[in-house]
């Protein structure tokens, strides 16, 4: 695989991945959405089909890593990193793209959802108050959660071990079960496998944090968030942005280290 379709697989996939993950979590949380309170069974099987759609898609550029979690721990297993800024790049920019095709899908939904005062509170309200964060993160905006992860309780360390946790579980079993032959990417087979395993690992273990398990995914989009023209959007919450950074690279890192450990 050249750079420039490593590059151009890497953003389109990641782009598909967000527009449809991000594209649930808007059905279920804009109030003018027909799929307003439909559940975290709707987001968290929404995930699954979004990163079986994006790795069927683009597996056959750059081999659908999608997640620089992924790319770590290939780095990792094969000692090959000469590609993993590339990946990084790719899968940074398109997670920006895809956080901007939601805003874009569903743009009237973000400006009767940010303009309610039921959600906002008063006319001409320019920061979330306690009624409008129907999110309970600290620094979070009402429509935060479209785009990034948060917690439902801060603390710290659990947050963090909970990400580990979860691409731990992720990341070996793309290593183990899915990936395509040539060990760079995913297999066709293995795309199945994977977003089963990101559809049990959001219903296991994804209510502490919203299971970011991919620094792009939680990056990017709250890059976007931070710079599109919401009204009344309120803060990105840049104190937590860390977590779902450093927790799922840990956790990539850990999961190569036992593969090599106990499976290589």
């Amino acid at each position: 695989m050249s750079s420039s379709d490593i590059f151009i697989g890497e953003t389109i996939g990641t782009a598909i991945l967000i527009l449809l993950g991000g594209g649930v979590c808007a059905a279920v949380t804009l109030k003018a959405s027909k799929a307003r309170n439909a559940g975290w069974l709707a987001i968290t099987f929404g995930w699954g089909f979004a990163v079986l759609t994006a790795v069927y898609t683009t597996a056959p550029l750059s081999g659908a890593h999608l997640n620089p979690a992924v790319t770590l721990a290939l780095a990792i297993k094969d000692g090959d990193w000469s590609n993993v800024p590339v990946y990084w790049a790719g899968q940074l920019f398109g997670a920006m793209i895809g956080a901007a095709l939601v805003w874009i899908a569903y743009y009237g939904q973000f400006q009767a959802h940010l303009t309610d005062r039921e959600i906002v509170g008063g006319p001409g309200a320019q920061a979330t108050t306690a009624k409008a964060v129907e999110a309970q993160e600290k620094g979070a905006g009402p429509v935060l959660g479209v785009f990034s992860t948060g917690p439902e309780v801060r603390v710290a360390w659990q947050n963090l071990a909970t990400e580990i946790i979860g691409t731990i579980v992720l990341v070996l079993a793309v290593l183990t079960q899915g990936l395509n032959d040539k060990g760079n990417g995913l297999g066709t087979l293995g795309a199945l496998i994977t977003a089963l395993v990101v559809v049990s690992i959001g219903l296991s273990l994804g209510g502490p944090t919203g299971y970011a398990i991919n620094p792009a995914r939680d990056l990017g989009p709250r890059i976007v968030h931070a710079l599109l023209p919401l009204p009344n959007k309120g803060g990105s919450d840049w104190g937590y942005a860390w977590v779902p950074v450093v927790g799922p690279l840990i956790g990539g890192a850990i999961a190569a280290g036992i593969y090599n450990v106990a499976f290589a």
